[in-house]
């Protein structure tokens, strides 16, 4: 049982990808999924505050070429989600930062995560569904802290 449990792991996060917030109880756009990985990651960097986020960053994290990023990035300013800044530590450099508009809409993104999840789960045990979220978060820390693994840095 524990071997095809293990097993199905892989293709049950192959299934997951972009389901959950698109085809949750209220779903949303593709555009707005797009949009709020981008806002998470300028989130992200203004958490840690001795980090400026570049579009190049943006591109490394969502595993896309920079142009595709930049892409990203252009929907999100003109969208009013994101502006371009010069960066504090460099002020040859050009980082993005979250507006207020930005802020609102991943705090509304969020709001929505925790329903489509309480909507999932709505049948599981209250224990199940704590216990569901709390590995998941401790998985999600643990891929964050492996060291950077690009491909062909072996080669």
């Amino acid at each position: 049982m524990g071997e095809d449990l293990m097993d199905a792991v892989g293709p049950a996060f192959s299934r997951l990808g972009r389901s959950v917030a698109l085809n949750a109880q209220k779903p949303i756009s593709r555009r707005d999924l797009t949009r709020t990985r981008v806002l998470q990651i300028a989130y992200d960097a203004a958490e840690r505050a001795d980090h400026d986020i570049t579009v190049g960053d943006i591109a490394e994290r969502l595993a896309v070429d920079p142009s595709a990023a930049s892409r990203m990035v252009s929907d999100a300013i003109s969208a009013g989600y994101l502006r371009r800044v010069a960066s504090q530590r460099d002020g040859r450099r050009t980082v993005v930062e979250l507006t207020e508009a930005g802020s609102a809409m991943l705090a509304d993104f969020r709001q929505h995560q925790r329903e489509a999840y309480e909507h999932i789960t709505r049948d599981w045990p209250e224990h199940e569904r704590l216990e569901f979220a709390r590995l998941l978060i401790k998985y999600v820390d643990a891929l964050a802290a492996l060291p950077d693994q690009k491909p062909g840095a072996d080669d």
